[in-house]
């Protein structure tokens, strides 16, 4: 099933760099870690087993960029690169069922126009599998039975729509499934059958058909309004195809597990939670059945359905000693690998034999990082002014007593939230000497419908005074003081810095935006094509651009019109090329701060989109900004040094402002 854009539509995908420096010297007996430990390449990653159980794959650095390895999985580290990517770090990449290829997307330069590429394991040949321009390919189908070919929709011919193909795995065949003349998604079962595609309704939400022999039905089956539109949709189907599986909030708030019966249409429930909506599934390898869910409240919570994998679950929560997920599984599902969070220690990856509960360590992410000192993570339950819960997440700096200075870093999407577990940027900035306070505001996802829907038309509005609410409550903790605190975050997060720095001048000492939002009017002209089918739930949610009260609310919510109000020093990260956030939405707002002497420091790479996936420029930027932060906040940084030299960092304003930046300009 392609998945709905909306969920991540503005979350910065700030991927990680490398290149180390000196460090500082210990304070309070705490040392300085390298941010390139926390944010250069990781040492392996995204372990995955092969569906006949034979071969294990990971991401791992090739040269200085993030390649496909694999090995046999009795021999980890015997491992081979299967690719050599040279600019452009592949992210992920997923097995073809019948164990003989890797398959992975990449895009150019951070445009998302990402393509499919094919790797042989046996004879290292690789394959372009969509060998077009200017497209972008989604999965439809992986399926459990069908093991030479898979389904993917490919948006060359319209850039609005995506076409269903089935593309053979040994060949590279794409056959046109179905053309697609304005439907959302595609909903294939285990045969690889098209049985359901979905349309978006005026009002938002979405109505899903059921489908056959290339047509839909003249009605729909179900009807989804806006405000369940984002937490009710398809999951799977059972082998058998008499069964769909769906997360469904109709009726009542949280989203339920549901089970369909495809002949009656009749609905039951299989799990629910009245504090969280159910978020994946865990099925038969061979059935389809639900054999277990996840629910996040405040933390990570797996819960056995199925009987036959009870006690490995119980295992296995006994045996992590922290939040784990399954992230890979064999076709014979005698095989786990399991990914284990520790949140004070990196992230690592276990093999799980069933048969005698065994459950040894394969790889562990960021070795560098192992016995280095990482702070714990707590969950909390803010109350807003309105009497609204927001779950929200603080680490302090080790050793910390009294209040602290201290960044609110703001998630992206908005439809979307934060989780309790590791995190690079709080590790990070509490290490610099800060608390650092994440808050699910409301309009975030995870938390039922009504929470969503209290973020409606509340841009830079409730879902701002949330934050402020959050800051509140850490000052009346004694947590921070309240001249001692920052604004940062990417994408939604980086609206969220300058709607702080504009439309609350005086709240915050200062704030990074990275890849975010100054004019929503303009930003909602210049979304991808391929969202078209998302439109009408953005100008729900947003606010619509066709109609004046629309636009009079966009511009009342931008940033860029009350620019003149900033008053607080400001750092902003971009990418040329990012297709979500076009760079004009950066320009704007320092053209206009600086048309009115107001300081801005602004960095732009030409080789990324949104957010940074390159090393060198991701790390060249979190240079600047720890030394930016420390000289608004008084904590501690690492030196600039040649980190901007190394990267295709363009400091187009603002160097001035930047301890550092000047001389790190002069090294370039």
């Amino acid at each position: 099933m392609i998945r709905s854009a909306l969920v991540l539509l503005f979350s910065a995908s700030v991927v990680l760099p490398s290149l180390a420096h000196a460090a500082a010297p210990p304070a309070n007996g705490v040392p300085l870690i390298e941010r390139a430990k926390f944010f250069g390449n990781p040492t392996r990653t995204a372990g995955r087993i092969s569906p006949d159980g034979k071969w294990l794959s990971w991401i791992a650095p090739r040269d200085g960029v993030l390649n496909v390895w694999v090995a046999p999985l009795d021999k980890p580290n015997s491992g081979r690169p299967l690719t050599s990517e040279t600019k452009r770090p592949i992210r992920n990449a997923f097995w073809s069922p019948d164990s003989k290829s890797l398959l992975f997307i990449n895009d150019k330069g951070g445009d998302e126009n990402f393509l499919l590429y094919g790797v042989n394991v046996y004879t290292g040949a690789q394959t372009s599998l969509t060998p077009f321009e200017k497209t972008r390919v989604q999965l439809v189908k992986v399926g459990r039975k069908v093991k030479d070919r898979i389904l993917i929709g490919v948006n060359n011919r319209d850039p609005k729509w995506h076409d269903v193909h089935s593309l053979d795995l040994a060949t590279g065949k794409l056959t046109l499934v179905q053309q697609n003349d304005g439907w959302a998604d595609f909903i294939a079962d285990d045969d690889l059958h098209l049985r359901m595609a979905s349309k978006s309704r005026s009002d938002g939400g979405t109505d899903y058909y059921r489908w056959a022999d290339g047509k839909a039905d003249p009605a729909p089956a179900i009807e989804v309004g806006l405000d369940d539109s984002l937490t009710t949709r398809p999951l799977e189907f059972t082998a058998d195809g008499k069964t769909l599986y769906w997360t469904d909030s109709r009726g009542r708030d949280t989203a339920a597990l549901m089970a369909q019966d495809l002949a009656s249409g009749k609905f039951s429930v299989v799990a629910e939670d009245a504090r969280a909506d159910i978020g994946d599934a865990l099925y038969d390898q061979k059935t389809g059945r639900i054999q277990a869910y996840e629910v996040s409240y405040l933390r990570r919570e797996q819960i056995a359905v199925d009987p036959a994998v009870k006690a490995d679950l119980a295992y296995l929560k006994r045996a992590a000693k922290g939040d784990y997920a399954i992230v890979s599984r064999s076709e014979a599902d005698d095989k786990w690998i399991v990914a284990i969070d520790r949140v004070t220690s990196p992230y690592s990856f276990w093999l799980y034999e069933r048969k005698g509960k065994r459950l040894s360590k394969v790889f562990v992410a960021r070795p560098e990082l192992d016995g280095a000192p990482l702070v714990a993570m707590q969950a909390e339950e803010i109350k807003a002014r309105d009497g609204m819960t927001l779950v929200s997440y603080l680490s302090l700096p080790k050793g910390a007593k009294g209040p602290q200075p201290m960044v609110l870093f703001v998630h992206g999407g908005p439809w979307a939230r934060d989780m309790y577990g590791y995190h690079s940027y709080h590790q990070w900035l509490a290490n610099r000497g800060y608390a650092v306070l994440s808050v699910n505001f409301r309009g975030s996802t995870g938390f039922g419908k009504k929470f969503i829907s209290a973020g409606d038309l509340q841009w830079g509005r409730k879902m701002h005074e949330d934050l402020l609410d959050a800051v509140n409550w850490a000052v009346a903790k004694g947590i921070t003081s309240k001249d001692k605190v920052a604004i940062m975050g990417g994408s939604y997060g980086g609206y969220a810095t300058l709607a702080g720095l504009a439309f609350t001048p005086e709240t915050f000492a200062c704030g990074v935006d990275i890849v975010g939002p100054s004019n929503l009017f303009t930003l909602l002209e210049t979304i991808p094509p391929y969202w078209e089918s998302f439109k009408q739930q953005f100008y729900k949610r947003m606010g619509d651009p066709t109609t004046d009260a629309g636009r009079a609310l966009l511009k009342e919510r931008s940033p860029l019109y009350a620019a003149d109000k900033i008053v607080r020093p400001l750092l902003i990260g971009q990418g040329a090329n990012d297709p979500r956030v076009n760079v004009r939405e950066s320009d704007q707002i320092v053209e206009s701060m600086r048309a009115k002497k107001i300081p801005v420091t602004y960095v732009l790479f030409p080789d990324e989109g949104h957010g940074f996936a390159r090393p060198v420029n991701n790390i060249a930027f979190q240079a600047v900004a720890e030394n930016f932060l420390a000289r608004c906040l008084g904590g501690r940084a690492e030196p600039i040094g040649a980190t901007l030299k190394a990267s295709t960092a363009q400091v187009k304003h603002g160097a001035e402002f930047a301890p550092g930046l000047p001389e790190a300009l002069e090294m370039k």
